[in-house]
């Protein structure tokens, strides 16, 4: 019985699609602590209906992830998917005379996205795809009769693209090695707008005429270039691109295509992060990744001059999307203490009005914490002073001292942001723990030079930062520095590992999901698709002595130094990191003496996307931190 199983102990137990090993019964105080803050929804954006007539937005109502028409602001949600799995991406088909979508999901976590033609008036959804083949970046034409994708379907390993018709036939439009996808249609549909993506430093932009298969590399540099959003200007005579080209930060520039004259639009000493443009070609609303927080801004096309912003509450901002009549802005905000939800941004009123209120199942937005951003320093120096390190601080109730709780984000370059999160509002609220969220050296959003200052051999010093993170800590009266323990998911699970290798004595418990174990077997096993792109990152397995010191850091090589309890969970169908990874971290510990809890989902792939599966990993890792930490 699982009321008689000790944290780690081997013995197996089946419960529905997951497996677990080593977790005890999870009390009924803990379920039902944790039901209100499981049972908090968002809602994402994903267009306007084509009529202008409301919007389509994402959210949860049992399982899964499923789409939802939303008429006026505050109104009912139709849904208008119902899957067993979730609905990845959506994009609304622009021709006014139709009412279709088209849509991607997978099956089991797998990644591999078939796209389907949804009919809104009929609820018919076909698929379009082959079934077996990995798909995305889905862009209608601008008549809406046609659609551009990228597939794998070739060879397994290069997003080829292609253009497709409603009846789901398509024809090749480029068949190259690497990674491609498309951002734009031409206005006229006779051209595309496409991005190689080779790293998150480097990238290259082409356009693409589609009568000849003729591709032309726009803004060619000896120097490594990151290119994020690029669209077309409504005469198709230019293209608007963020970039950080001879400068540390994604800049929003516009390129002439006749002459080939390139100009900057707007430098904000922060990264450029969205883009949409209005139909009309006149206005440019674009956001700011400030210091983690987003920013709004609105520019004339013309003059390339601000135009007044109303206000926004402080957090994330994202899915622009302008109305089909370009009198209002649609996006998506997360605060911290609030779930995401969409907005509107009326021009003529000049008022942003909530569209969508999701639920926080009956918990006050005044009793959620919001984080403070701190700065901390760590080992190496700039200028001769310590560089410094930004976090997210959220702290519990009273004196203290408290214990306390790291996440590590993935990516690795990926960035925490000032969202909102259900688990830390628990962890805080109910469990008293404070809760750090650092942006360790490598994360994307602080410049390319930070970006780049964990690639390759300097890998590990992305976990001093963590070191120097428990050195801050241990000179804060309120936290209690003899109880902190650490958590991350994916480059954040390699992170938990790390941390548990080098600084065990100073941890009380590590929780990761989806984390690498073993840097040469992850790029070995990391899908075809994939594995060059990890490698720019990491360093290439298949050099000799690259291999040795991947096999150096690997956290399987430094297990014997692990002998605080770990909690470690993962996805079967993970394409990115392979269940192998997890499942030979958990026989290593086991071989060393360690204790190791685990859970095994059999229809998720990287993380847990499915309500019941998610709450019981919560329920768990609530109990290990309850047992371990406090």
């Amino acid at each position: 019985m699982a009321e008689n199983i000790d944290f780690g102990s081997s013995t197996r137990i089946e419960k529905g699609n997951l497996i677990i090993e080593g977790i005890p019964q999870i009390p009924d105080r803990i379920r039902q602590g944790l039901a209100r803050y499981q049972n908090v929804r968002s809602a994402s954006l994903a267009g306007w209906l084509a009529s202008g007539q409301g919007v389509v937005i994402s959210t949860r109502f049992a399982e899964t992830e499923q789409l939802h028409v939303v008429a006026t602001a505050g109104g009912m949600r139709r849904q208008i998917t119902f899957f067993d799995e979730p609905v990845a991406s959506a994009t609304v088909c622009p021709d006014p005379g139709t009412n279709r979508l088209l849509l991607t999901r997978d099956v089991g976590g797998g990644e591999f996205y078939q796209i389907f033609l949804l009919d809104l008036d009929t609820g018919e959804c076909r698929m379009l795809t082959d079934g077996r083949s990995r798909h995305g970046a889905v862009r209608w034409s601008n008549r809406g009769d046609r659609f551009a994708f990228y597939t794998t379907g070739r060879n397994g390993r290069d997003h080829d693209l292609h253009v497709a018709g409603l009846d789901g036939r398509s024809r090749p439009v480029l068949q190259r090695e690497g990674l491609w996808e498309v951002l734009d249609w031409a206005p006229a549909d006779d051209r595309l707008l496409v991005r190689k993506y080779v790293s998150i430093n480097e990238c290259y932009l082409y356009i693409l005429e589609l009568a000849d298969g003729r591709l032309t590399e726009l803004m060619p540099s000896d120097e490594h270039v990151a290119y994020g959003k690029a669209l077309f200007t409504r005469d198709g005579g230019g293209v608007f691109f963020s970039s950080d080209a001879d400068n540390e930060f994604l800049r929003l520039g516009h390129v002439d295509l006749a002459g080939g004259a390139v100009r900057i639009v707007a430098e904000f000493g922060w990264n450029v992060d969205d883009l949409a443009l209005s139909h009309n070609g006149t206005v440019l609303a674009l956001t700011t990744n400030e210091d983690g927080y987003s920013r709004l801004h609105l520019l004339d096309t013309a003059s390339g001059a601000e135009r007044p912003v109303p206000a926004v509450p402080e957090g994330l901002i994202g899915h622009l999307q302008f109305s089909p009549d370009d009198t209002r802005l649609a996006l998506m905000l997360a605060m911290p203490r609030a779930p995401g939800d969409v907005f509107v941004l009326d021009f003529a009123a000049g008022d942003l009005t909530q569209w969508t209120f999701s639920e926080t199942a009956g918990l006050p937005a005044e009793r959620f914490a919001a984080p403070e951003l701190i700065h901390y320093p760590t080992f190496d120096l700039i200028d001769g002073c310590p560089r410094r390190i930004p976090a997210f601080y959220y702290r519990p109730a009273g004196p203290g001292p408290h214990p306390v709780l790291i996440q590590i984000h993935g990516g690795p370059e990926g960035q925490s942001r000032p969202g909102f999160s259900a688990a830390i509002q628990y962890w805080v609220g109910e469990m008293g723990m404070a809760v750090l969220v650092p942006n360790v050296r490598g994360s994307a959003g602080y410049g390319k030079t930070f970006l780049l200052l964990d690639n390759g051999r300097l890998r590990e010093d992305s976990v001093r930062d963590i070191g120097a993170l428990l050195d801050w800590i241990a000179g804060r009266r309120e936290l209690d520095a003899g109880r902190v323990a650490v958590t991350g998911g994916s480059y954040g699970g390699y992170m938990v590992l790390a941390c548990m290798t080098h600084y065990n004595d100073r941890l009380r418990a590590g929780v990761e999901i989806v984390g690498i174990a073993n840097w040469v077997t992850f790029l070995e096993n990391t899908q075809a698709y994939r594995r060059d792109l990890r490698r720019a990152e990491y360093g290439d397995e298949r050099d000799p002595a690259m291999r040795e010191f991947l096999l150096q850091v690997s956290p399987v090589t430094n297990v014997k130094k692990i002998t605080r309890p770990m909690l470690i969970a993962q996805g079967l169908n993970d394409p990115r990191v392979p269940a192998s990874e997890s499942e030979q971290m958990v026989s290593v510990i086991r071989a060393a003496g360690g204790t190791v809890a685990y859970i095994l989902a059999t229809d998720e792939g990287h993380g847990f996307r499915k309500k019941s599966n998610r709450d019981y990993y919560d329920q768990a890792t609530v109990l290990f931190l309850e047992r371990f930490l406090l």
